[in-house]
């Protein structure tokens, strides 16, 4: 069977999501406990999106496949769902900073990340002293000049729509830097934090941090909003630009289809990477 997890954790201890020789990652943490509550040997998960070293999630999917039979001698004596077994024993398992919501059997054709339709994340930023918590530092960015969110939603306006986002991304061989940007808003909170939504089908290497970095520049008026499209169109990384702090973002949310679209939209998905 398929089992799709959905998970939260807290990344500032762990060296990004990716499994790494002598380092503490979340899909090795994830996979260890797997292993040891169903009692066999190391399984491998597949995530939504793979988050880099201090990035947050609130709503990672993984999937990975095991026999049903496991599953069901992991549960004990157990009289709930063996799944809902599975869960208490992850999470007792599993340290603080990473909690497993649910767990379910995947439908039929669900791959969790060929079949997502769109990522979602969040960047919180803390722009006046007085916002500045010592009880939120690890999720929120400290930034000790004043922003203008309507700068920064000017300048975001350039970015959306399906665009080679080479000058925002750390470059990978082989890989595409194409993505389709389907949002991308800035708020104030009522607390007063300014919170960057940032939806697209998927993106690439440190493209969400360079993003809000270009945008930080924008909000303070070092560079008029236009400067954003300017930097999109150059395909090459700007040295003026930094890639923000990883603690301001978190993984917020991951779209799929309907089930009975779930298949179809894995096989789109796998031909244009394969594309690639």
């Amino acid at each position: 069977m398929r089992i799709r997890l959905d998970l939260s954790y807290d990344g500032t201890d762990f060296r990004g999501w990716a499994t790494q020789p002598d380092f503490r990652t979340v899909q090795g943490s994830l996979e260890d406990a797997i292993a040891m509550a169903l009692r066999i040997p190391l399984v491998r998960v597949v995530c939504a999106g793979r988050t880099d070293t201090g990035v947050h999630a609130r709503g990672q999917v993984v999937h990975f496949d095991v026999d049903r039979a496991d599953v069901a001698a992991s549960a004990g004596r157990s009289r709930g769902p063996a799944l809902d077994a599975l869960v208490r024993r992850l999470n007792g398992i599993l340290d603080g900073d990473v909690r497993v919501r649910r767990a379910t059997e995947a439908e039929p054709g669900f791959d969790a990340r060929f079949s997502a339709l769109w990522r979602r994340y969040a960047y919180r930023i803390a722009d006046r002293p007085e916002l500045i918590d010592p009880l939120t530092r690890r999720h929120v960015l400290a930034w000790e000049r004043r922003l203008d969110v309507g700068l920064m939603n000017a300048g975001a306006e350039h970015l959306i729509g399906l665009q080679d986002f080479a000058a925002y991304c750390k470059r990978r061989e082989g890989a595409t830097t194409v993505r389709t940007l389907l949002a991308f808003e800035w708020t104030r909170t009522p607390h007063g934090l300014i919170e960057g939504r940032v939806v697209a089908d998927a993106f690439c290497h440190t493209m969400v941090r360079s993003l809000v970095g270009c945008l930080l520049i924008v909000g303070e008026g070092r560079r008029p909003p236009p400067w954003a499209a300017e930097v999109l169109s150059g395909r090459v990384r700007d040295a003026s630009m930094t890639v923000v702090h990883a603690r301001g973002l978190t993984l917020e949310e991951v779209g799929y289809p309907d089930a009975d679209e779930l298949a179809a939209q894995a096989v789109r998905t796998r031909a244009r990477r394969t594309a690639e």
